[in-house]
């Protein structure tokens, strides 16, 4: 099920997963650097963008159907040798993206001090999280339609160009952060701003790819049949549903955060940026899989099973030496984001879990990855319902009982292990059983 040594398949696999690896850690930075410069203003403002982020990834992020469902389609269409069915697919996703991101930009402004409330914005932090909020929400169009980008080139085989992009963007956040926060004095709504104007540059930039290669790619305004349709709606709505259950339940350990107090929310929305970063720089292996997995088996089965049992070797080795490299940082990592000494204190106290559960999150992540290249879509949905139940229940019972905010990455460890172990299961018996 595992294969620690080298293989025939560590060239694709590395020739994919290491510009994935780039693309995916300069992801999240967007969140990061926005935390790193907010958490100069203090820990009201820190706890306004925990909220605020929290709201804007659930809207965001339940339509990552756009890249994940895409990316084995397009795969599975190429490795079947239908080119002009992968150029269908394409422009099928580029355009559902743009509707449903105008769509989800109007909603989330319209109700955001709704979804603030439910979250537990109280005095402190709702002005802040709701200005920041309805700002960012200009950018949902471009972020959907940078996601449609990247899951048509991975598909595609190509992970470099949407790397290249995602530095780009990342780099223009970076150096507008600064000058819109500080130098524009716009505090939190300068952080808004910055990453709208990024955004949308990636947005444009993914677009102009994909005319420039539209005929090598196949991409032109052909309807798609209807049996890709239903396909590609079909996968959408199982990975919604999955993708909903997994940050419903991120959202609800925030919610339980915010009602622990202003200081412990703001220290969870560090640890939890912390954790997700580092998670995401092993899912460079889940990418990878996604492509591969999805073109070997329109291929050869026992071919599909070789990659898998290599990719989660990887993924366990790479989960390891990451586990390491942050236990090296628990006197410094911290201190990057915040100069608040309550802050930091919280941070530390919880710090050890994202370091235990590395190993943990590479597992799941590759196997996740797995999963949507081999097109389990449905068994994905359910076992993520199911271990999203069992990690709500006890976060609930933290809220109830008033527990600390340690008891709430309790609840995140429950998440994950569950997670694995249908997972596991789905590898015994599901399309790359032996």
């Amino acid at each position: 099920m595992i294969t620690l040594r080298r293989t025939r398949h560590d060239r694709e696999i590395l020739r994919l997963a290491v510009p994935a690896l780039g693309a995916l850690a300069a992801d999240p930075l967007v969140s990061l650097v926005d935390t790193a410069f907010v958490g100069r203003l203090g820990a009201d403002a820190l706890g306004s963008l925990a909220i605020a982020v929290a709201v804007f990834t659930l809207a965001f992020a339940v339509f990552n159907f756009l890249a994940y469902g895409t990316t084995p389609m397009i795969a599975r269409a190429i490795g079947g040798g239908d080119l002009a069915a992968a150029g269908r697919i394409a422009l099928t996703a580029t355009v559902i993206g743009a509707a449903l991101g105008i769509l989800t930009a109007v909603i989330v402004a319209t109700f955001a001090t709704p979804f603030l409330e439910v979250l537990g914005a109280g005095p402190d932090t709702l002005a802040g999280a709701e200005q920041y909020l309805r700002i960012r929400a200009l950018a949902l169009p471009a972020m959907m339609l940078v996601t449609v980008g990247h899951g048509v080139f991975r598909g595609y085989q190509d992970t470099r160009t949407p790397m290249i992009v995602t530095f780009g963007l990342n780099a223009v956040n970076l150096v507008l952060d600064p000058i819109f926060i500080f130098g524009l004095d716009a505090g939190l709504a300068g952080a808004a701003w910055a990453t709208v104007v990024a955004q949308w540059l990636g947005a444009v930039w993914f677009l102009s790819l994909l005319a420039v290669r539209r005929e090598a790619m196949a991409i032109s305004w052909a309807r798609p049949r209807r049996t890709e349709l239903r396909a590609f709606l079909g996968a959408s709505q199982a990975l919604v549903l999955r993708t909903f259950a997994l940050l419903g339940t991120l959202t609800v350990a925030t919610a339980v955060a915010a009602r622990i107090g202003t200081v412990e929310v703001a220290s969870h929305q560090v640890a939890s940026q912390v954790w997700l970063f580092l998670a995401l720089v092993v899912d460079a292996l889940a990418i990878a899989g996604q492509a591969m997995i999805g073109k070997a088996l329109a291929i050869d089965r026992t071919h599909a099973r070789e990659i898998a049992a290599r990719l989660l070797g990887m993924g366990l080795v790479g989960g390891l030496l990451l586990g390491a490299v942050v236990a090296a940082g628990v006197g410094v990592l911290p201190t990057w984001f915040t100069d608040d000494t309550a802050v930091i204190d919280q941070v530390r106290g919880i710090y050890w879990f994202i370091v235990v559960m590395q190993p943990l999150n590479a597992a799941v992540f590759v196997y996740d990855g797995i999963g949507i290249g081999a097109g389990s879509f449905g068994y994905l949905a359910g076992s993520m319902v199911l271990a999203g139940a069992l990690s709500t229940a006890a976060l609930l019972a933290v809220w109830a009982l008033s527990l600390g905010l340690a008891a709430v990455w309790w609840a995140m460890v429950l998440l994950m292990v569950a997670r694995l172990a249908t997972l596991v299961w789905w590898h015994r018996t599901g399309p790359l059983a032996a």
